[in-house]
């Protein structure tokens, strides 16, 4: 095909010729695939060819290859690997060649489809010859630097896709050796040196036998150590994002290069290149994660773990905390204004953060000192700094070491909300925050506000929220936790009381401000109304939540009102819809959590349910998703009542459900049908052909996340506890569909973290599933359930075998063994006779220490034994 002229018309700035071509190259995509990849690989290698063609050739091979949806993506590798092979030899044979094309962006492009048809094929132990391919471009005496460096570009990419099990070890160390030559300063360029750096990078994960052997690791980091010091910016730069990888991947063999390491990261902290200087403190950053981590799995008593801790930190602390507390010095004019800004100053507060982590209280004698000598400088940069300084330190040293310098330097705090300089204000804010947070516990019977000093501290948080909009943002985090600290805290929570009327005052004001720019105030504001509204203590305060709730509705209301201009105009209102039905979910829920206070909601259910009838009739998936959560607390507040919103209700349920594509609406949406049958029981039966038809819908469509799928299965428990015997005609379609969940799990890949997890929500959902349906049918006609009970008691028995599982699997097993004894009795002696991995099972369970398992494993041993004593 020759495609040439589609190329360049697709890119035409007439919107008639574009959208022609762009039909051109989807109908030639559609009738021969095949030709077509193959023509775009010819147009990708032929330097006569115009670059704009080459680039959008590019664009389209990598497009028909990867995507970012993960089911998208799965289907554009089974489309490649159903090409005939003669077509793909065809289309990498071109793409190797384009490595040696004069145009950068041409090897560019090429490099990166290179490592995604290796991600397909290389784990379907395809393309064999591909390492060696790259591999002789590197060793061929008449290979151009640009075939060099486009090729290590490749190795880079291809180590990024594929997974380390995927090549043999000797492939790895001609990897290795390749990308570590490629770094060598005598025989290459600057461009072939930055390629193989950031090479190294990628290839690192697949080093772990190479890093075990002392001479190659003494030469990989010799080399990155002496690259560490190139003369060029970017190559410098790649050499560091090594180093703070090899901090991760390698802690337990650093020991000997430490010393070297802390030079050279303190010569770039100091003198280099922000970029470069960011990735040293990194480095320091990625050693407190691994020894904070390996602090959580040492033994208390004896301080063992399986893991060395070599305490890195704790040896470098008197060097390393000053080189930190210097970086703080280095503030950019306008950070403040932009919560997104990463510079040398963040980066050194966040690290010091992470060291006071890792040393606790060894680290407070070595910060003060600058904060006392900094504080009290004319200079705002010194007074900043301090502050930041400060507030980092706050989390890991013990409540006994900074109790005393909290106390001391409160009131400092406190005036410092009135500094004149701005950056100063914002970091005290959210350095009163930070103390709120972490210490601030009433109920544990530690907290660093008192009844005396609550007054000024909100005399003084309830005008500066009144300040620049960065300010008041981060006023409205310490009025948060100050609130949080009082959830649970009996008495103590009446101290926050009075002053109740007056924070929800200035919070609204402050969500209603109009100067805030792209500042987060307005849902920063109402997150924080929500906070003091759930904390608060409900006896004491009702009569102030009761005249909240109709000001919040009004509000709601006037969104309805709003002029929609432009989609902002439409996402604004989106935003704000979902600010107020969140008050609201909140506002419902609080009251519903005393009968003294449900009158509240039931009085004015109506009004608050026709409101967000109006919402979703906006159709914005933002407003759905919160005013879902908000009809899901209505449910449960208003129980069988709510039958009456249900045939105007039914058809935003549908619309929820259906919603695959934007999935957290879907999967909020089966919450809310859990909500709905537990608060309707039967009354939601003329509803639930509808709703299951919907659910298994849902459950067969490939194209929806798979996150949503372990809460539908859930979903099949709650509706048949409501509706009872009326389940029985959902079982063949409902237990078909758990079965092959069932089976689904046994194919996960147990290597990959994420699917462990997924694999273990999937397991605990079939159980709810089982142990609802079975509870459903207890008082009548349980031996529905009775062809299904083997294969229960078959699943249980591979879980319990399965060193994955997690506790919430096993409580939810344990549970429905009990309920499958309970609900059919002596029909299953035989089948629990024969199940001899019960009692095994029972017997973990009742020797663990989590008192909510034993007590469900002793009632679950009482109805097995009750049933084989039958």
């Amino acid at each position: 095909m020759e495609i040439t002229q589609f190329l360049l018309a697709a890119q035409s700035a007439d919107a008639n010729i574009r959208n022609e071509a762009e039909a051109n190259l989807r109908q030639l995509q559609q009738q021969n695939l095949p030709g077509f990849l193959l023509s775009l690989s010819v147009e990708l290698v032929n330097n006569e060819k115009p670059t704009e063609s080459r680039r959008l050739a590019g664009i389209m091979l990598k497009n028909s290859l990867d995507a970012k949806d993960a089911t998208t993506k799965e289907d554009l590798a089974k489309q490649w690997l159903a090409i005939d092979i003669s077509y793909k030899s065809q289309v990498k044979d071109l793409l190797l060649r384009t490595l040696a094309s004069p145009v950068p962006e041409a090897r560019h492009t090429s490099a990166q489809v290179i490592a995604k048809i290796a991600s397909i094929e290389i784990p379907q132990k395809q393309w064999p010859d591909l390492i060696r391919s790259l591999l002789n471009n590197m060793t061929q005496q008449d290979s151009l630097a640009a075939l060099k460096q486009a090729t290590l570009e490749t190795l880079g990419y291809v180590c990024e896709e594929i997974s380390h099990q995927d090549l043999v070890q000797d492939e790895v160390n001609a990897v290795l050796t390749a990308v570590v030559q490629g770094m060598n300063l005598a025989e290459h360029s600057a461009e072939v040196r930055l390629a193989a750096t950031r090479a190294l990078y990628n290839a690192l994960d697949f080093a772990l036998t190479n890093f075990q052997n002392e001479m190659e690791r003494n030469y990989i980091m010799k080399v990155v150590c002496e690259t560490a010091k190139s003369k060029e910016v970017e190559i410098r730069q790649a050499a560091f994002e090594c180093l703070v990888s090899i901090a991760s991947t390698y802690y337990e063999v650093l020991e000997p290069y430490m010393q070297t390491l802390f030079e050279l990261t303190s010569n770039a902290v100091k003198g280099d290149e922000e970029a470069v200087a960011l990735q040293a403190v990194e480095f320091w950053s990625s050693i407190c994660d691994e020894e904070i981590e390996l602090q959580e799995f040492e033994n208390p008593e004896t301080g063992d773990s399986d893991s060395p801790n070599y305490h890195f930190i704790e040896k470098a602390r008197s060097s390393l905390v000053p080189m930190l507390l210097e970086t703080l010095l280095k503030q950019e004019e306008d950070q403040d204004q932009d919560d997104s800004i990463w510079n040398i100053s963040m980066a050194g507060g966040t690290c010091l953060g992470l060291v006071a982590r890792t040393v606790g209280d060894e680290v407070v004698p070595l910060v003060m000192p600058f904060v006392e000598a900094n504080i009290v400088k004319s200079d705002w940069r010194c007074r900043e700094a301090a502050t930041y300084a400060f507030g980092s330190v706050l989390e890991g040293p013990t409540i006994d070491k900074l109790a005393p310098l909290v106390h001391a330097g409160f009131d400092f705090l406190l005036n410092a909300m009135r500094d004149e300089n701005n950056h100063v204000k914002d970091t005290t804010a959210w350095t009163l925050s930070r103390i709120f947070e972490l210490l601030h516990c009433p109920a544990t019977g530690f907290s660093v506000i008192s009844p005396e000093n609550l007054q000024r501290i909100l005399t003084v948080l309830l005008e500066s929220i009144k300040d620049a909009p960065n300010v008041a943002e981060k006023v409205c985090g310490a009025i948060y936790y100050l609130a949080q600290g009082y959830e649970d805290a009996g008495p103590s929570s009446s101290l926050l009381s009075p002053y109740l009327t007056s924070i929800i005052a200035e919070l609204l004001r402050a969500a209603d401000r109009t100067d805030v720019g792209g500042s987060k105030l307005r849902s920063a504001a109402y997150e924080t109304l929500n906070e003091v509204v759930r904390c608060s203590n409900i006896t004491e305060t009702s009569q102030i939540i009761a005249e909240l709730l109709p000001a919040i509705m009004g509000r709601l209301g006037q969104t309805l009102e709003l002029q929609i201009v432009s989609s902002d105009d439409r996402e604004k209102q989106g935003d704000l819809q979902a600010s107020l039905c969140g008050v609201l979910q909140v506002i419902i829920q609080k009251f519903s959590s005393t009968d003294a206070t449900k009158s509240f909601i039931l009085q004015t259910a109506d009004q608050i349910m026709v409101l967000f009838l109006r919402v979703f009739a906006c159709r914005s998936s933002t407003v759905h998703e919160e005013a879902m959560l908000a009809i899901g607390a209505l449910a449960y507040a208003t129980g069988p009542e709510f039958a009456k919103y249900m045939p105007e209700f039914y058809q935003y349920l549908q619309m929820g459900l259906q919603n695959s594509e934007e999935y957290q609406v879907c999967a909020i949406t089966v919450g809310v049908v859990g909500d709905v049958c537990r608060a309707l029981d039967d009354k939601v039966l003329p509803f639930c052909d509808g709703i299951m038809s919907l659910l298994l819908n849902a459950l067969s469509n490939s194209q929806l996340n798979r996150s949503v799928k372990p809460p539908i299965l859930s979903c099949f428990g709650d509706i048949a506890l409501a509706i009872g015997v009326h389940f029985e005609k959902y079982v063949p379609h409902a237990l078909q569909m758990m079965q092959e969940a069932a089976k689904a799990c046994a194919q996960l890949d147990m290597e990959d973290e994420e699917l462990i997890d997924y694999g273990n929500q999937l397991r605990s959902s079939i159980f709810e599933a089982y142990s609802g349906i079975l509870q459903g049918f207890k008082s009548a006609r349980a031996e529905v359930m009775m062809p299904y009970a083997q294969h229960l008691l078959q699943f249980i028995e591979l879980i319990f075998k399965d060193n994955h599982r997690d506790e919430n699997v096993t409580k939810a097993a344990v549970a429905v063994m009990g309920d499958l004894a309970d609900a059919l009795g002596p029909n299953t002696k035989l089948l629990f006779k024969d199940s001899s991995f019960c009692n095994d099972f029972m017997s973990e369970c009742l020797r663990s220490d989590d008192e909510q398992l034993k007590e469900t494993a002793g009632w679950t041993q009482g109805m097995i034994n009750r049933v084989l004593v039958s």
